[in-house]
């Protein structure tokens, strides 16, 4: 009788030792995966440093933007198989931790990237992040980045630049701050930085303990708008990055999305993309008064006639709407693994109903929508009139989206017509026919928004 008592509790103890060694098996495996990880990360970081500090040879690595020739030493080709064999890499180590995780809840954190071009109205929809108070928000971090990776024009300025902007991308979301100190020019000083690009753009740089008390004598460039803070400490910045719940990037550099998948695959991300475009005319006609110097040529076409547009102009145009819309397409597409992450927005339909577009902006991020951005949204859409500079957020939305087809000669806005065609209508710009159907407010040139283009 004693011996068959004995024996379930026998095995009911073998039975948990098996548990806990199971447990810890997982355990290892997991640990191991992160290792794994963190390694490639290192690696992937030396290569992008090799791109930073080598432009010229990845510069003739290839002769193409969008079809890249193989370069002589197979120097690029080799780069762009390595990314494969990464890619593959994170993709298995993503299926080993979902299993590991038992749900497949990556966790609560999210990361936003807000992905524009110029004078689309990006740094306004930027605000609904940057308000809201759990978000560590970055206002065009990879400006430096641009200023200081300088490339030979041609392909390889858009596939090698595309690369080390995913890089930083990356290192950024992981709230290593750090990485900008390649960039930034004069390099900062343990780690302290009066020339951070639009650091007041970014309430979580303005705000204490980020915000430190004001040093005289050091001149700064870029400041808080709010409140006087001394040079930015990247140290202090990166723990309040870590500190806050999601994190949230703007940017106008990023082109090419085929080039976010190793983000979009990462297990250490949760990266929702929001594209964001606008009616290529109104793009035009607002990149014409914000950068007056470099459209010269087109202001002088189309008011006197006098100096001819010259064809590689219109090709850059041309270009320009291209990327955009291959980037659309394949986000609309939905291949596996964008599937979820990406959502297309446009402009006018932000300006036509701010609160309700970002209300389906937090909602395809899984965030909740803040009374906070709520407020900012309600003061800063029905200013009486437009904010002073070009840079402004405070506008009266339903209002000022569409001025520019009451100023735009009818002759350019064709020239953007006929360059931009494809990307108008995959957007539904409707094109105009005659200068009174332009100038006829009556005459919408925006077809309604298709539910597709939420994921």
């Amino acid at each position: 009788m004693e011996i068959r008592r004995a024996l379930p509790q026998d095995i009911r103890e073998l039975l948990h030792c098996l548990k806990m060694r199971s447990k810890y098996a997982v355990l290892l495996v997991f640990v191991i995966s992160l290792v794994i990880i963190e390694k490639e990360n290192n690696f992937i970081s030396r290569v992008s440093d090799k791109l930073k500090q080598s432009p010229q040879a990845l510069a003739e690595a290839n002769s193409t933007e969008v079809s890249p020739a193989p370069a002589e030493n197979g120097s690029l080709a080799s780069l762009q198989e390595l990314d494969a064999a990464f890619s593959q890499l994170r993709s298995q180590l993503y299926n080993i931790t979902l299993q590991l995780a038992g749900d497949g809840d990556p966790g609560p954190r999210r990361h936003i990237l807000l992905m524009a071009t110029t004078r689309t109205g990006s740094s306004f929809v930027g605000e609904f992040f940057n308000q809201q108070g759990s978000i560590f928000y970055l206002f065009e971090p990879l400006w430096h980045v641009e200023k200081t990776v300088t490339f030979l024009p041609g392909g390889a300025s858009a596939v090698g630049s595309a690369l080390v902007y995913r890089d930083v991308l990356k290192q950024l979301f992981l709230c290593d701050l750090y990485i900008l100190e390649n960039f930034i020019s004069p390099a900062p000083e343990g780690h302290l930085t009066p020339f951070l690009f639009r650091r007041g753009s970014s309430h979580s740089l303005c705000e204490e303990p980020v915000c430190t008390p004001s040093t005289k004598k050091v001149f700064e460039r870029y400041y808080c708008k709010n409140r006087r803070c001394g040079p930015l400490n990247i140290t202090l910045a990166a723990e309040a990055c870590r500190r806050k719940q999601h994190v949230a990037l703007k940017t106008v550099r990023i082109r090419q999305l085929e080039f976010l998948q190793p983000l979009v695959e990462d297990p250490r991300l949760d990266l929702r993309i929001i594209q964001l475009v606008r009616d290529p005319r109104a793009v035009l006609a607002s990149r014409m008064v914000a950068f007056s110097g470099k459209y010269e040529t087109w202001k002088k076409w189309a008011s006197e006639g006098e100096a001819p547009l010259r064809e590689e102009e219109v090709q850059r145009l041309r270009g320009n709407c291209e990327s955009i819309r291959v980037s659309a397409e394949l986000g609309l597409r939905r291949p596996g693994w964008l599937r979820g992450r990406y959502m297309l927005v446009r402009y006018e339909d932000v300006a036509r109903a701010p609160l309700q577009k970002a209300r389906e902006m937090y909602r395809f991020a899984g965030l909740p929508l803040t009374p906070q951005v709520e407020e900012w949204i309600g003061k800063n859409t029905q200013a009486p009139r437009d904010g002073n500079g070009v840079y402004s957020t405070c506008k009266n939305s339903s209002e000022q989206f569409d001025k520019w087809r009451f100023s735009m000669p009818f002759k350019l806005a064709q020239v953007v017509q006929d360059a931009c065609a494809p990307a108008m209508q995959l957007f539904g710009y409707k094109l105009a026919s005659s200068p009174a159907a332009l100038a006829n407010r009556s005459f919408s040139l925006l077809e309604e928004a298709q539910p597709a283009w939420v994921t």
